[in-house]
């Protein structure tokens, strides 16, 4: 019996890249790994013996060295779990991935350190994990060794890791995988730019691809960290799902490689009108015969004020401009998870998201987002078929990203987006008397399209990810599924937030319960013309009036007391007799008075 593991699509995703890390490592080593459901690949080792005068090819089947996941493999590579917590992931790591040297499971808490030690005995993986009490930091300052460096290290904090980075770009070996998830997305996605700022050395803006704003803010972070220790980064993946971001790149070492990462920087001029996005590059490298000359660049690429809609400009960044996958790599994770579908109870996801990573423009950065577009010029938004063949009918490439559902990726200028916006306009007018002369869609609209924008539908502008219906974004794994309230002291959440939780719930969509509704009196009944007797829904009794929603014209016992005793709670003993049989119904104006306050004077009774 296997403790619990965490099936979910972004650890299973990190799995998948790291036995796919191991396996592209392993192979310079004559070392072919097995991956658990999958079969063994044979390979072809042609013999080209110099006996033979005639050079005749001799194939045959010669298989290599094979290692299993679980299995110890000395030229294997090293892991490290920076913050195991139970240390869950450091156990799939051993049980999961084939070619595994060592694993070193560290936490701060002591506590999650006796976890981590019974979850390794239980799963009986001494001889691959290596439990460790130790601050992160710290571990990785001293493993900075050439010789001690891990081969793959895993951050994944809870908040941001931007503590963390300094000293793991100097503890992952020479080209070795570090894999680094970021959770603080309020602060990456522009609500906290100065935050960002003394984090990541980067500033935050409010724009529709924050998402993959964020992606480029830590790999910004990451490459300029290694850059002081001569390092640079490339990336491998990198992904922004649910409520996270997480990057996957390989560290590299090389002074000449360095310093070019001023032109992979760039800066991002947003206009806080239209949306309009403008990428300014911090350095530039030019070729001179077999030499690179490295200048700064030229700029800016704004004026003082928005082109389209005279609005002024956010300025944002530095952020990493260069393309954040190798599809090559991508490629060989796809193969694998689709090799073996159920590996993975995640697969349909994972397989979906890859493969829209894979169809997306390496060099373009940032997205617009269709919505956007639409509610800045006021008008109704055209499908996502009709906005990507306009694009490619104006001789420009466009894609969808990962990252947002209506997001378009192209290398068309902003011109021509907003030419298309202008053609689609006037397919669909909208009122233009309705227009502020102050508001964006009055000035963009203001001008005639240069362009003559096309929106018949082509057929390469239905990507393959989306004919196939894969799952490319997260369904709800559950109805009402979402944040929760606030957790109380012992776990759980307190029976009042609990209950009022499951009332406010569907309010909207699902019928009130009749049960519910006989608290609440009949109007109808009161007027005397209701008609359905017993069977009405609400109530009939003539001693219940809820004074908020069915005043009652009876006087009330006391003050306090909302509850009517019907017309005749007060007798009277004769018709022109105004004396009340019980005083205490109707106050009297002092404690020795006696003298009723009713409609009409009467003596003591």
């Amino acid at each position: 019996m296997e403790t619990f593991v965490y099936l979910s699509s972004h650890t299973n995703l990190r799995c998948a890249v790291i036995a796919t890390f191991a396996q592209q490592q392993l192979v310079t080593h004559g070392i072919q790994v097995s991956i658990p459901g999958e079969e063994p690949e044979k390979r072809l080792v042609v013999d080209l013996s110099e006996k033979d005068t005639d050079k005749t090819a001799k194939e045959s089947c010669v298989p290599k060295k094979t290692v299993a996941a679980g299995e110890k493999c000395e030229e294997g590579i090293r892991i490290l779990d920076a913050l195991a917590a139970s240390g869950l992931r450091s156990i799939r790591f051993a049980k999961e991935i084939p070619g595994v040297c060592n694993i070193v499971a560290n936490d701060f808490s002591p506590t999650a350190v006796q976890l981590i030690k019974r979850n390794i005995q239980f799963n009986e993986v001494e001889h691959l994990v290596t439990p460790s009490l130790a601050d992160a930091s710290k571990l990785m300052f001293e493993r900075k060794g050439c010789r001690d460096r891990f081969d793959v290290i895993d951050i994944d904090p809870y908040g941001s890791p931007a503590m963390f980075l300094d000293t793991a770009v100097q503890a992952v070996s020479e080209g070795g995988l570090l894999c680094v998830t970021c959770t603080d997305m309020a602060v990456m996605a522009g609500n906290s730019g100065e935050t960002c700022y003394s984090k990541y050395g980067s500033m935050s803006i409010k724009i529709k691809s924050c998402h993959e704003m964020a992606l480029r803010i830590i790999l910004h972070s990451l490459d300029l960290r290694a850059n002081c220790y001569h390092r640079y980064i490339v990336p491998l993946l990198s992904v922004s799902a649910d409520f996270y971001i997480r990057v996957f790149v390989r560290v590299f070492t090389g002074q000449a490689k360095v310093k070019a990462s001023a032109s992979k920087q760039a800066l991002v001029y947003s206009c806080v009108g239209c949306g309009t996005f403008h990428i300014q590059r911090m350095g530039r490298m030019t070729s001179r015969d077999k030499n690179f000359h490295y200048t700064a660049a030229t700029g800016p690429p704004v004026g003082m004020s928005c082109e389209y809609c005279h609005q002024k400009h956010h300025l944002g960044g530095p952020v990493w401009a260069e393309p954040i996958h190798d599809f090559s790599f991508v490629e060989k994770v796809l193969k694998a998870v689709e090799k073996n579908p159920k590996r993975f109870k995640t697969s349909e996801r994972i397989l979906g998201m890859l493969s829209m990573i894979t169809e997306e423009l390496p060099d373009a950065p940032l997205y617009y987002s269709v919505d956007h577009l639409s509610s800045t010029i006021r008008c109704n938004m055209p499908s996502l078929l009709q906005i990507r063949s306009a694009i490619l009918h104006s001789g420009y490439r466009v894609s969808l990203s990962h990252a947002c559902q209506t997001a378009i990726k192209t290398d068309a200028p902003s011109s021509v987006i907003w030419d298309i916006m202008r053609c689609w306009e006037k397919m669909k007018p909208v009122k233009r008397e309705k227009l502020s002369e102050s508001s964006p869609a009055y000035h963009i609209l203001g001008k005639e399209p240069v362009l003559r924008a096309c929106f018949d539908i082509r057929a390469d502008a239905n990507p393959k990810s989306r004919i196939r219906h894969m799952k490319r974004f997260q369904e709800n794994p559950e109805a009402n599924w979402g944040p929760k309230a606030r957790a109380k002291v012992g776990g759980g959440i307190s029976a009042a937030l609990e209950e009022r939780r499951k009332q406010n719930q569907n309010k909207r969509k699902s019928p009130q319960d009749a049960a519910d509704l006989k608290n609440f009196p009949c109007k109808r009944f009161k007027e005397g013309n209701c008609t359905y007797g017993e069977r009405c829904c609400y109530s009939h009794d003539t001693g219940f009036c809820a004074e908020e929603d069915n005043p009652c014209d009876h006087p009330a016992t006391s003050e306090g007391d909302k509850r009517c005793e019907g017309p005749t709670h007060c007798p009277e003993t004769s018709e022109g007799d105004k004396q009340c049989e019980d005083p205490a119904h109707h106050p009297a104006a002092e404690e020795g008075n006696k003298q009723c306050e009713g409609p009409a004077s009467h003596t003591e009774a």
